[in-house]
């Protein structure tokens, strides 16, 4: 095959319009030519990639395969071009991180930090969204790397191991469960809960646990962050679910009870995560890195 950018610019032109004519117009190019430059794509794949119709023109099976790939490859080149010109006018790189509400709060601050203060020209934009969003943005090309629980269906795509990240019940003073040493999800149900901001990812992925138990999450009120409901729990507003590590960085008056919580989505292990991590842009993979490292630190402390 011996295709180029021309090429397929004009064939996606042809499948948004309809229409070789329509098609050649928009690429700036003669009938003539776009029509040479079509008869060539399919004497290369030695296949039709257009059915020719009184009212314009229909992708074959191999022109929809093509239709897809050329999408795929004018992005990518777009990226491309969008960053060397960031390079030639002096701006930075920039990576599109994605994760959950925990290592958003709990797991990232100390690590970014330090990697920007190491890496001048490099800049992150880092988004919170639960992990099954993240999977879709990244299987999408909408993200260079996501930071997800071990909870969901990765296997198409690669990890690595980032933080354990188990949750904790807490459990306001007098409160019937009080006594209880490690309790299911479940068991929590019949009481009042201090959630977290509607929007937040952990707060969707414990509604969605609720409605996977055959009910509701009572939610009492919303608090914005896990101090919010750190502190709301202490002054006996209803139970709440944080991160453990929350629990550990909490240096109010502990209260609450912290339990842990016995089901095993709940033991949950944070993985990074890409499509392939060695295809990444060098900073990119540098941050990969660098997280890594944070990993190891974080876990000989």
């Amino acid at each position: 095959m011996h295709f180029d950018l021309t090429d397929l610019r004009l064939f996606l032109n042809i499948l948004e319009t309809g229409n070789i004519t329509a098609g050649a117009q928009r690429s700036h190019l003669s009938l003539a030519s776009a029509s040479a430059r079509v008869r060539a794509m399919e004497d290369s794949l030695h296949s039709p990639l257009l059915l020719r119709e009184r009212r314009g023109v229909i992708p074959t099976p191999a022109g929809q395969a093509l239709g897809r790939h050329a999408r795929l490859i004018l992005q990518q080149v777009e990226r491309l071009q969008d960053d060397l010109a960031d390079y030639a006018r002096g701006f930075k790189g920039q990576v599109r991180l994605l994760c959950n509400t925990s290592t958003l709060s709990e797991h990232l601050p100390e690590p970014l930090a330090d990697f920007l203060a190491e890496h001048p020209h490099v800049d992150i934009d880092l988004q919170e969204q639960p992990s099954l969003r993240i999977l879709h943005a990244l299987r999408h090309g909408s993200a260079d790397l996501g930071i997800i629980t071990d909870a969901v269906d990765a296997s198409d795509l690669q990890t690595r191991a980032f933080r354990a990240d188990p949750l904790t019940l807490l459990i306001p003073p007098g409160h019937p469960l009080q006594a209880n040493a490690s309790l299911r999800f479940s068991q929590t149900l019949d009481h009042e809960f201090v959630a977290l901001a509607a929007s937040s990812a952990l707060g969707i992925y414990l509604e969605e646990q609720a409605l996977h138990s055959g009910k509701r999450l009572r939610i009492r009120v919303r608090a914005e962050g896990f101090d919010g409901v750190m502190r709301m729990v202490a002054h006996g507003a209803g139970l709440g679910i944080v991160p453990q590590a929350a629990v550990q960085r909490w240096a109010g008056a502990r209260t609450f009870e912290a339990v842990p919580l016995a089901d095993a989505w709940a033991n949950r292990q944070l993985l990074l995560c890409a499509n392939d991590f060695a295809a990444l842009p060098g900073y990119a993979r540098q941050l990969v890195e660098a997280l890594a490292a944070a990993d190891q630190r974080a876990a000989g402390e």
